[in-house]
Parts: structure tokens; sequence; C-alpha cells
């Protein structure tokens, strides 16, 4: 047999060999966890059914020892007397005499009313508890009544009460309240969650006080979010206490209850698996531990077998940095590549805007080269009627050329209001009184057209932060715009609607013929006006004022015919104050 092909398959059979081991090792440590997890769940368990018996015996014997103290006090002389008297001065002294002795929480003397005229809380004195149950029933019974009443700040009081009689007539009732607190008080010092519940599966004790007016299953779920997330992952990786009886907090627990004998109660408790989790990985960790240590010497070896391999491989890693070197020379050549590229599209870019530039230039130099012309022939008239001795006429043609100029002003105008950008500083405007000045300015075109104008505004100011005279410019645009829409209209109706809510929205609505093009409606020099009325800038500068402002201007036709234009600009919640 070849050297190569006996070392090849001795590696085989070790990797096998190792292989095997690991199964081994992964066998013993499940076997190990199941065996030892279910002997310490089961003593764990044990311990925690030992402690509810104690905790439970102590809690019966607390009520019964309180039971018998109403009986006992029903009888005293004392009470009866001075409840046939009406004379309370030394009752309260000898209830306190009585609750040192018999270790009660508190207790009360009510008279046949239901007052409070002894108490050895003095600050009961004279209450009322005419509606509570221990008196209710107290009255309506001839023995002991135990009543369970919840606190206004949470958790519950219980008492034993009875009447006292006097010849046949009731004269009052004495209450003693049963201090069970101190149960959940002691059981505060230790990592088990205990928890009471009465005949209803109401928790009426508990070491948790979210816990207490709750039933079982309500208070295992009231748990913050968050643990939610952490109990999924405790789930997942608590390998050792599987299937678990609940989850508190995120944490698994182990419940165990029993039965006390008294009013149907049962006494719950929720214990951790800390303690089982820390003896059964005591002794998983020393399983794993030889097992990784004889995986060590396996994998030391192997190790061994490879470092003979390294000389091969260094070899061929000679030739793959050969191999790196030619491809950083590729990336490089790549990358000047990539810097042409960007270099020729900005050159790209450029020769657009020039192109740009061009058309304007074109644009205005068509729309200016009309005047002139015009007014070429207007001054040459005007010459040949003053050597004709027509002064009259001659003056015409003066006002027209005046026209014309005026007409070039305009557009010159509108070009550079169209170039400049919004650098002003801007201020708060009220947009209803920015339409209003707007409306004022457009009254003789409305007058002359004969135009129905409505306008639905909000009670309230609508504020923005802007330039008031560019708002305005708009505004006139858009109304110039819906008015000229309008022309071939029978009846015309621009309809203004001003409305505030995300933004502050003006929507201007014409009944015209609509718009053809709304993809070219805000390029510069685009108009479907007649020529003479218009060079095709005002939607383009409008368009630019409100968007310099953070705003937007959008176009659509409506579904009745006409064009609906609306202006939208960021709202100033804040506009009173800041104007004032």
């Amino acid at each position: 047999m070849l050297p190569g092909r006996r070392e090849s398959t001795g590696g085989w059979r070790f990797r096998v060999l190792l292989f095997v081991v690991l199964v081994a090792a992964v066998a013993t440590v499940w076997v190990t966890n199941r065996l030892l997890t279910d002997r310490f769940t089961e003593v764990t368990r044990n311990r925690a059914e030992l402690r509810l018996a104690l905790y439970g015996g102590n809690l019966v014997s607390e009520l019964r020892r309180n039971s018998i103290v109403p009986q006992l006090l029903a009888r005293d002389p004392t009470l009866i007397a001075a409840l046939n008297s009406k004379d309370f001065s030394q009752s309260t002294q000898r209830l306190i005499s009585f609750v040192e002795e018999i270790g009660a929480a508190s207790l009360m003397l009510l008279d046949s009313s239901g007052r409070t005229v002894a108490a050895t809380d003095r600050s009961r004195l004279g209450a009322s508890h005419r509606g509570e149950p221990y008196f209710v029933d107290a009255l309506r019974s001839n023995t002991t009544v135990f009543s369970v009443i919840p606190r206004d700040a949470g958790g519950y009081r219980f008492t034993y009460s009875r009447r006292l009689d006097s010849a046949g007539s009731v004269l009052g009732v004495i209450v003693v309240e049963v201090d069970l607190q101190k149960f959940e008080r002691a059981w505060a010092g230790i990592s088990d969650a205990m928890m009471v519940t009465d005949a209803s599966g109401a928790i009426i004790l508990s070491t948790e006080s979210r816990w207490r007016g709750l039933t079982e299953s309500e208070a295992v779920q009231l748990q913050p979010p968050r643990n939610a997330i952490e109990r999924a992952i405790r789930a997942t990786a608590d390998w050792t206490a599987l299937p678990a009886d609940a989850y508190l907090r995120g944490e698994a627990v182990m419940r165990t209850s029993t039965r006390i004998p008294f009013r149907g109660w049962r006494m719950i408790s929720f214990s951790t698996y800390e303690s089982v989790r820390e003896r059964v990985n005591g002794v998983l960790a020393l399983e794993i531990m030889g097992f990784a240590l004889l995986l060590a010497g396996g994998f030391y070896v192997l190790n061994r077998r490879t470092a003979l391999r390294m000389a091969l491989f260094e070899r061929e890693s000679a030739e793959l940095r050969l191999l790196n070197a030619r491809l950083q020379r590729e990336i490089a050549e790549r990358e000047r590549v990539q810097e042409n590229l960007a270099v020729a599209e900005q050159t790209l870019a450029q020769s657009s805007k020039l192109a740009a530039l061009g058309e304007m230039s074109a644009a205005v130099s068509h729309e200016l080269n009309q005047p002139l012309a015009a007014m070429k022939t207007y001054l040459a008239g005007a010459r040949l009627l003053l050597r004709r001795n027509r002064p009259e006429e001659a003056l015409a043609s003066f006002g027209r050329i005046d026209a014309l100029i005026e007409r070039m002003g305009a557009i010159t105008r509108q070009l550079k209001s169209y170039a400049r950008k919004g650098a002003e500083s801007f201020s708060p405007v009220n947009m209803g009184d920015a339409l209003a000045s707007a409306l004022s300015m457009m009254e003789p075109q409305l007058r002359q057209r004969q135009v129905q104008i409505t306008q639905i505004l909000p009670d309230e100011p609508v504020w923005v932060m802007g330039d008031r005279m560019r708002i305005e410019q708009v505004m006139v645009n858009l109304l110039r715009n819906a008015i000229d829409a309008t022309k071939s209209v029978a009846e015309p109706e621009v309809q203004i609607i001003l409305a505030a809510g995300e933004t502050a929205t003006l929507t201007v609505r014409d009944n015209g013929e609509g718009i053809e093009d709304l993809d070219a409606l805000f390029e510069p020099f685009y108009t479907t006006k007649t020529p003479g009325d218009g060079v095709g800038l005002g939607l383009a500068i409008s368009s630019g004022i409100v968007n310099d402002l953070g705003g937007r201007l959008t176009a659509r036709n409506a579904r009745d015919g006409g064009a609906v234009f609306e202006m939208q600009l960021p709202i100033l919640d804040d506009g009173m104050e800041a104007a004032e």
C-alpha cells in the first residue's frame, strides 16, 4: 500500500473514533441530566410540600385561636353594661388590655346602629360600619361570623364578629380583626412565591402584592412584556428542568399546592429550579470536563497530522499571493475607469445645463424679437405721420410702442423672478390675509370678465412661515391662470378653498377645459395661451417659490371638467404667537 494511501486510511479511522467519543459524551451527559434532574426535582418538590403543610398548619392555628375571642368577649359583663348604659369611657381601655393578651390585630365594639363606640385603634371611634358584612351578618346570626373584606389600598382584612345580646335584645357587635399579614411578611424571606386562595379561587394572601384579588392563572400571566422574551429564551435554554409547571418573571418554576382545612382555602407555592440546576450542573460539569480532556488529546494528535500538510499549503499560498496581486491591479484599473466615467457624467450634466440655457435664450430671443419688430414698424409709421402733419395718429403709434416696451419689461421681470432663489428672511404669514390681498390685485380683471368667485375659508386663521410677497405672487399666478382658462366658458366660475390640516392647503379650481399635458405644465416657457398672452413662466416661477418655502405645487384635472391647482405649505401651529 502506498504511504499516502495508508496515511489517508489512518486519518479516516481516527476521525471516526473521535466522532464515536463525541456521541458517547453527548449520550452520557443527556442520560445523566435526565436521571439527576428527575431525582433532585422530586426532592425539591417534597421539601415544598412539607413547607406548605407547615405554613398551612400555622395559618389554621392562627384562625382558630382568634375564632374563640368573639365568643368570650360577647359574654363580657363590662362591655354589656357599657352598651346598656351608653357609657363607653372605659371600654376602649378594656379592649386594649384584651388585644395584648390574645394577640389580635385590633378589636372594635359597635353599638346596635353600627357606630364604633370602643376600639383599640382610637382613630376608628365614631366611624359607622352599618353596611359592612361583619356587622350585617353578625346581627343576622347567633354564632361567630368570619368575613374577608377588601382594603382600599389593596389586600384584605380578616375579621371574626359576634353580636352581644342582653335580655333578648341586640346591644351591639364585637369585631376581632385577625393579623394574617404577618404570614406574608414571614414568607417574604424565602425564595418561593406563596399564595392563598379562597373557595372562589381569588388570591387573598400572597408574597406578591400585585396578585391579591386575581386568580392563579391571571397572577401567573401578570408580568412585564419584556419577560415574555426572557421566558421564551429560558424555555429554550433551560434543558435541565423541562417541562416546567409555570413561568414567573420569565423563569421556570415548580408548582405545589395543598388544601387548607378552612372554608375551602388552598395554599400554592412556586419554587424555582435553581437548586436543581446547581446540583445537576455540578455533576454534568465534571462529566463534560472528562470528555473534554479526552477530546483535547484526540485533537492534539489530529493537529500533529495536520502540521505535516502545512508545507504543501505554503506552496499553494505563494501562488495565491501572486493571484491576489494580479487581482489588485485589475481592481485599481477598474477604479480608474470608474473615475473617468464620473468625470464624463459631470461633463454630460454640464452640457445638459448649457443646452437648457440655450433653449431658454432662444425662447427669450423669440419673445423679444416680436415686440422689437413691431416697435420698428410703429416708429416708421410715426415718422411718416409726423411728416404729413398728423400728430394725433403719431401719438397713438407711440402709445403702442410704450405698451410693447411694457411687455418686454414683463418678460424680463418673469425671467428674473424665475432665476431668483429663496434667500429672504421668512416671517409668519396669514394665508387668509394674503389671499384677500391677491384677490384685490386681481379685482380689475375679475370685474371685466365677470367671473364668479366662490371662497371657502376656515374659521381660524391659517399661518405659515414664508415671504408674503412671494406667496401673494403665487396666488396671483394661480388666479390669473384660472381666469384665463375660463375665457371660452359662458359662465366662468373659480372656486377657492383654504384648509388647515397637516399642511396649509390652498385649492384653486376653475370650470375651463382642463390641462392637456400635466407632465410639462411646470416647465419654463410651456404655455397653452395664445401668442401675446404669456410666455409660460408663471407656473414655473410659482413652483420654484413653493419649493423654496418647503411646500409643493400640484395640478390635476377635475372629474367633472376644469383644472385644480393645490398649493401645500408647512403649517405653523404657533403662528399667532410668533406673529405677536
